[in-house]
């Protein structure tokens, strides 16, 4: 059976699914533009997108600016047609800045997590970009929805629901990642629905809710949309293509490793993560890991404690040095064996999910 469309308001994406944003410079203009032209939604990342520039080091919050305008105007030159959106994260130092710059370039879409974007209603206020929040409970899909509703007479367009399995930073515990059984996606989002059900009837007006963490197969889209969900957001998938903005050595981690590969990673910022095992994994295990430099570019981090620099090891990675940086994944990467194309992937998942989608 054909898959419904993800509709957001005015924007309708034929193929349910949202290309998960992952940074640094892993989901660029490149990687969301080819999403796009697909029929789903393309994410860029805009955490440190400004790595490339000259003066990063020295200007990073400018800089950081210039290449997310830089970003979205070439994707959009790629795909003038296509839904494209940007990941803020809101523990970023200059979230405020980031999310105008991308309003004025009239990105569709701006998502956020890493905190609740309780001020972002305002910050979109009289444009068309659509706003969606990334939870991990009901509890909290109720909480900011009640206080954008409270206080700026505003409901998300689109809530995100992201489960443990999740690559980068998680919205869970370790102990609750660790204990068993682990909280499960689809309880997560029977959970927010029914925790938004009481805004959508006073309203009269849906609020879409979109499956994520550890989604492979299609029949994993079609589980999602059987429960209600309105689409689901995929990130690991779309990391072994050769769109993807990662350079080559990024994109053979994926496929080479192995299940056990695959562990948590404390993160400077509070969160647990999760990456794949290597050089630099086993040096932080053994104390040995010490920052150099600071950035400046998160809000919940201190230098003097952090164990290392999420920003240098992230740049790191995606320039090709796997061993020594950060290479975040979700739970699933080590199921990935070749590098493919964008156009082949979404073809596979979607043929995957209607076979199963009654």
């Amino acid at each position: 059976m054909k898959l419904p469309p993800l509709r957001i308001g005015e924007l309708v994406a034929n193929v349910p699914i949202i290309q998960g944003a992952m940074g640094v410079g892993v989901s660029l203009s490149r990687l969301a533009s080819a999403v796009a032209n697909e029929g789903a939604i393309g994410v860029i990342s805009g955490v440190q997108i400004g790595y490339r520039e000259e003066d990063f080091e020295t200007n990073n919050s400018e800089a950081n600016l210039r290449a997310l305008r830089s970003e979205i105007r070439k994707a959009r030159e790629l795909s003038p047609n296509g839904i494209l959106g940007v990941n803020l994260l809101v523990a970023i130092n200059n979230y405020k800045e980031m999310v105008m710059a991308a309003v004025e370039e009239k990105i569709d879409l701006i998502i956020s997590g890493a905190g609740l974007p309780t001020e972002l209603p305002a910050l979109v206020k009289g444009s068309k970009t659509k706003i969606a929040p990334i939870v991990s409970s009901g509890k909290a899909a109720a909480l900011i929805t009640k206080l954008w509703q409270r206080k700026f007479d505003y409901l998300p367009d689109l809530v995100i629901v992201e489960g443990p399995e999740a690559g980068g930073h998680l919205g869970f515990s370790v102990e609750d990642l660790n204990k068993e059984p682990k909280p499960e996606l689809s309880k997560i989002v029977t959970e927010v629905l029914e925790a938004l059900n009481p805004f959508t009837a006073a309203a009269g007006k849906e609020i879409p809710v979109v499956a994520a963490g550890g989604i492979f197969h299609g029949a994993d889209i079609a589980k999602f949309l059987k429960l209600k969900a309105a689409g689901v957001q995929m990130a690991t998938r779309f990391v072994a293509t050769e769109e993807c903005d990662a350079d080559i050595a990024f994109k053979e981690a994926y496929v080479n490793a192995k299940q056990e590969d695959v562990q948590l990673v404390k993160s400077p910022v509070g969160m647990p993560g999760r990456a794949i095992r290597n050089n630099l994994l086993e040096r932080l295990e053994m104390g040995n890991e010490r920052i150099k430099k600071c950035y400046n570019c998160l809000k919940p981090c201190d230098p003097k404690v952090s164990p290392y620099c999420i920003s240098k090891a992230l740049i790191d990675s995606v320039k090709g040095d796997v061993e020594n940086g950060l290479v975040f994944s979700g739970t699933n990467a080590y199921l990935i064996d070749k590098i493919t194309t964008v156009k082949a992937l979404i073809k596979q998942l979607v043929e995957e999910a209607e076979e199963v989608y009654i």
